[in-house]
């Protein structure tokens, strides 16, 4: 699983409450404080992202891949293919979600 969101405590710390029912779009500048530095936990997997713009996804297994936020969207790259996708982020309280433009999504839960 390389599709990725996010959970996230610096959203709604950045951007001020938001109500636990409601997702709120991510801008740019908000994707990039809410991932720089952190490490998301996924159902069976954990992805740190480093200011670097290098990732380390761990699904028992080390994937270094490399990430950026574009315009309001995050994008992540997984060598050895160059191909860039990107993912439009929606933050709910401590969660954050990915969507890819075919509406898939997934979850994550910041553990630092």
């Amino acid at each position: 699983m390389r599709r990725i969101a996010v959970g996230i405590s610096v959203f709604a710390l950045a951007t001020g409450a938001v109500s636990a029912a409601e997702w709120q779009a991510l801008s740019g500048e908000e994707i990039t404080r809410a991932l720089t530095d952190r490490t998301l936990q996924y159902e069976n997997a954990t992805q740190a992202f480093y200011a670097s713009g290098r990732t380390l996804y761990n699904a028992g297994t080390d994937s270094w891949g490399y990430w950026q936020v574009r315009g309001d969207q995050y994008c992540s790259q997984w060598p050895p293919s160059g191909l860039w996708d990107c993912y439009d982020v929606a933050a709910q309280g401590q969660t954050v979600k990915f969507i890819s433009s075919d509406g898939s999504f997934s979850d994550g839960i910041v553990i630092d």
